[in-house]
């Protein structure tokens, strides 16, 4: 396990690995992404105190919205992604992708993403404004379930005004 202190020094994290352009960079965006979350668990284990079940799902949380949003379906850079990318997922994407769409499923998913762009501005590889941005939007729970509320509510020809109250921007 490398050291916490040296992470924004390695050339495995390079900003330009995550790069999406093919199939074969995709792969390769997810695979760092992947030990990313694995060496963001470790930290929050060994820096910041959590118990290693909690930095789990901390780490799980951001899985779901980085590897499956970000990187499957968006084909985005996780290094480069605007804050307004949580909304679409959560206030959409989530939504509708999911069986059961729910808020405490959802407010996992959205601590983990805030922790996990948190560790990495601190590492300075994304940028603090920006976390600050992410953090307040994964904040904005009412607003999601009102979207997962509005959602249920959907009748006949509903859906098009839903989303085009959040709709995902490509």
């Amino acid at each position: 396990m490398q050291r916490f202190d040296s992470l924004n020094d390695s050339g495995e994290f390079s900003i330009e690995l995550f790069d999406i352009t093919s199939l074969d960079s995709e792969i390769r965006a997810d695979r760092l992404c992947e030990t990313l979350l694995r060496i963001f668990c470790h930290y929050q284990v060994e820096e910041g105190g959590l118990r290693p079940e909690d930095a789990g799902a901390q780490a799980r949380g951001a899985d779901y919205l980085l590897r499956e949003f970000i990187i499957g379906d968006r084909r985005e850079n996780l290094f480069r992604i605007a804050p307004d990318r949580v909304r679409q997922f959560a206030g959409n994407w989530y939504i509708t992708r999911s069986l059961e769409p729910n808020l405490n499923e959802l407010r996992e998913i959205l601590r983990g993403t805030a922790d996990f762009y948190g560790f990495l501005a601190g590492f300075g590889l994304y940028p603090t404004e920006q976390t600050l941005q992410i953090q307040s939007l994964c904040r904005d729970l009412d607003y999601y379930q009102q979207r997962i509320d509005d959602f249920w509510a959907i009748s006949e020809d509903g859906f098009a005004s839903w989303n085009t109250a959040c709709p995902i921007e490509p």
